[in-house]
């Protein structure tokens, strides 16, 4: 049985993406291998910072030429859309574990190009 301060603070981890950030940040780390971990890690959170309410490209641990390739992968007759089950798919595989039920650019069970980069 949990403590209600143990509930607190996974409801307060929860709300706030604490361990998907966490994630994303230690996979970054593995993937890039930086010199200054530290340094790297500042700078990953300060462009996610200046991210928030701009056009400022959030850190990602795929490059826009990986997420192409998956893309045509669910895509080889290049309509430029997958269906939602696709995405769902691609996403789940990715790590991504907070999927958007319905992102921007959905509709009628197709997902575009860019909305797929956008959520991934």
């Amino acid at each position: 049985m949990t403590s209600p301060k143990e509930e607190e603070a996974t409801e307060y981890l929860k709300i706030h993406k604490i361990l998907e950030l966490m994630d994303n940040l230690t996979s970054m780390v593995f993937f890039h291998r930086p010199e200054r971990p530290r340094e790297f890690l500042i700078e990953q959170l300060e462009q996610l910072k200046l991210s928030k309410g701009s056009a400022v490209d959030s850190p990602c641990l795929f490059s826009d030429a990986n997420l192409e390739a998956i893309f045509g992968i669910l895509d080889p007759i290049n309509q430029g859309l997958i269906t939602y089950s696709q995405f769902k798919e691609a996403l789940t595989t990715l790590g991504i574990k907070n999927i958007n039920d319905c992102p921007d650019g959905f509709v009628k069970d197709q997902i575009t190009k860019e909305t797929f980069k956008k959520e991934a």
